[in-house]
């Protein structure tokens, strides 16, 4: 049985918004938005046929010859809505390439929408960004990324998600990328929640790790790890009965490849750049960030701990969106933050070295409930999962100085077991410089 191979338009894409300013999806954003519904709305792309690339640079697509099948009205005016969106319809064509198919996703970065490449004849997903000034400069920031990994990288095999073509029309900078299956975590949610079995836990983390460890070895830091971020290839599942003492209790979905791809460069940072104080979604945030001590590839560290956590159990491992309650469940969960970043620190969170934390309010209540050790989450105690467990403990190691770097975490024992074909290749050196 195959998962459905067209994304619903309500779905909601995300491959690149450092902007997104209502609360919901910005990594700077204090609100609220639990996972039971605002992180309901995600995105997917269905697999390209051909893995063809072609590089454009600063093309404009202004006064494009539009195919016969597109009117006269349509030729002479391109226009955009209120907000800044380009207005369009099933089979609107621009630059006399790319046809129009439907609407798979919108943020306030844009919209995301399935083309057909009239030359080449094959579909992709092609972004058309915001005819504003702070989204065009922000895509700009992500398409230099991804043209910079594709020249280290051209065939893709370090996993990152590969951009086949961008241009300039009318002011929206468009891109196109290759199209791909469903995130990890929408998977996840239209399979009730329901965690991967711990192999494909074990591939996914394995690629994930590879493909940030190629970033952190060319000096990039994604900064933006999460779920939603990483994509199959192909989501297509077969449905699995599960049975209890010959009593059958529920289905659930298993992907049938687990092979994955990392996108949204949007806010990937190099080493020289300027560093936000801020980055990272909210529930993959490193203390180091939240404290206000500066961050570097580390924090890419605690995010992938954060991940595979929750695809264990499919549930998410710091489910809050306070600062103060974030640091409490940290606490809880890995023990007291190290004095010397509670001294460093110029927040207000601590008090005399200790976190300043009322254990008998309503949140210190919600914290003690809902909070545990991490070993306490082990759903059995068998080696390969105390072997998982260790290697996300070390990865949320407190001092950035000392969590594991990716390069040991692909040595580690746990990913000892991943078969010989799942293993991905090193022969190519990874030391090659990106710089802007």
């Amino acid at each position: 049985m195959s998962a459905c191979c067209f994304p619903s338009s309500d779905n909601f894409v995300q491959l690149v918004d450092p902007f997104f300013i209502n609360g919901d999806r910005s990594p700077t954003s204090e609100h609220s938005w639990r996972r039971r519904n605002e992180r309901s709305k995600r995105s997917h792309h269905r697999r390209s046929p051909t893995s063809h690339r072609r590089r454009r640079h600063h093309r404009d697509e202004s006064s494009p010859r539009s195919p016969p099948e597109q009117s006269s009205r349509a030729r002479s005016s391109v226009k955009d809505d209120k907000d800044g969106h380009l207005v369009y319809w099933p089979g609107y064509v621009m630059g006399a390439r790319y046809k129009i198919i439907d609407t798979l996703g919108e943020g306030t970065f844009g919209k995301v929408v399935e083309v057909k490449d009239l030359e080449l004849e094959h579909r992709m997903a092609l972004k058309i960004i915001k005819n504003v000034e702070k989204y065009r400069e922000a895509a700009k920031l992500e398409i230099n990324v991804l043209e910079k990994l594709a020249d280290v990288d051209p065939d893709c095999k370090n996993l990152c998600v590969k951009m086949l073509d961008w241009f300039e029309y009318h002011g929206h900078m468009c891109i196109a990328f290759e199209m791909l299956g469903q995130s990890v975590f929408d998977f996840l949610k239209d399979n009730n929640y329901q965690p991967y079995p711990l192999e494909q836990v074990r591939h996914i983390s394995y690629q994930l790790v590879y493909s940030v460890m190629f970033l952190h070895d060319n000096k990039l830091t994604h900064t933006d790890l999460k779920p939603e971020n990483i994509l199959f290839v192909d989501s297509d599942y077969e449905v699995v009965s599960v049975y209890t003492s010959s009593k059958k209790t529920h289905d659930l979905r298993r992907v049938k490849r687990s092979d994955v791809r990392l996108i949204d460069f949007g806010s990937a940072t190099f080493d020289h750049e300027h560093h936000s104080t801020i980055v990272s979604t909210r529930h993959y945030r490193a203390p180091e960030v939240i404290l206000e001590l500066g961050w570097s590839q580390p924090c890419d560290v605690w995010s992938i701990g954060c991940i595979m956590f929750e695809l264990y159990l499919g549930i998410t491992l710091f489910q809050t969106h306070d600062n103060r309650e974030h640091l409490a469940m940290m606490e809880r969960i890995l023990g007291p933050i190290p004095y010397r970043m509670a001294r460093k620190t110029r927040t207000k969170y601590f008090y005399h070295g200790k976190l300043d934390w009322e254990e008998k309010s309503s949140a210190g209540r919600y914290v003690r409930e809902n909070c545990k050790p991490l070993l306490r989450y082990l759903l059995n105690n068998n080696e390969e999962a105390r072997q998982l467990f260790d290697l996300i403990a070390r990865m949320l190691e407190y001092e950035p100085s000392q969590r594991v770097t990716l390069r040991d975490a692909l040595k580690h024992p746990f990913f000892n077991k991943l078969p010989p074909h799942q293993r991905l290749g090193n022969e190519r050196a990874r030391s090659h410089s990106l710089s802007r």
